[in-house]
C-alpha cells in the first residue's frame, strides 16, 4: 500500500475504535519512516525490515495487554499507536500476497527470515511499478469508500436523508 493509504486506514480505524486518531496515524507511519531511509542509505538491504518486522510485537504486545481497556490517556495512546503499526504491517503483507508474491510477505519475520526474492525497488520507482497491480485497485476502492463515508457523514450532519 502507498504511504497515504496507511495513514487513512489508521485514521479510520482510530475513529471506528474510538481510540485517539493521531497516535494511530503516527503508528501507521513509523514502519516507512524507519525503513525507507535505512534502505535508501544502504544500512539495510530491504525496504521492509526494522520497522516492518512483526517481531517488534514482542515489545508492543505486552504494553498493549497491560493497557487494554484502561481509560488512562497514555494507555489509549499506546494502544492506538500499536493498532496503527499493526495495520501497516497487515496492509503491506496483504498487498504483497494479492499482487502474487506471497513469499515476499515473509518480511514480517525479518531478520529471522528474509523473503527469497524481495522486490528491492526504491519508493519512487515502486510507485510506477505499483500502478495497475491488483492491490492498486483495492487501494482506489479504499479511498472511494472513505470519500463516500465522508460525504454520507456531511449529508447526515446537514440533515439530508
Amino acid at each position: 500500500m502507498l504511504f497515504a493509504t496507511h495513514l487513512l486506514v489508521a485514521a479510520l480505524l482510530g475513529r471506528w475504535s474510538r481510540l485517539p486518531v493521531v497516535p494511530a496515524v503516527v503508528g501507521a507511519a513509523i514502519p516507512d519512516l524507519v525503513d525507507k531511509p535505512l534502505a535508501s542509505l544502504g544500512v539495510v538491504d530491504l525496504f521492509h525490515s526494522v520497522g516492518h518486522t512483526a517481531l517488534l510485537g514482542l515489545v508492543v504486545l505486552p504494553i498493549v495487554a497491560r493497557c487494554w481497556g484502561s481509560p488512562a490517556r497514555r494507555c489509549r495512546t499506546a494502544v492506538a499507536a500499536a493498532m496503527g503499526w499493526a495495520s501497516h504491517l497487515f496492509l503491506d503483507a496483504f498487498h504483497i500476497v494479492l499482487n502474487g508474491r506471497p513469499g515476499d510477505a515473509l518480511f514480517v519475520l525479518w531478520p529471522v527470515v528474509t523473503p527469497p526474492d524481495p522486490l528491492a525497488i526504491p519508493p519512487g520507482d515502486f510507485l510506477v511499478f505499483y500502478l495497475g497491480t491488483p492491490s492498486f485497485f483495492v487501494e482506489i476502492a479504499i479511498w472511494v469508500g472513505a470519500a463516500g463515508l465522508l460525504v454520507h457523514r456531511r449529508r447526515r450532519r446537514a440533515g439530508a436523508p
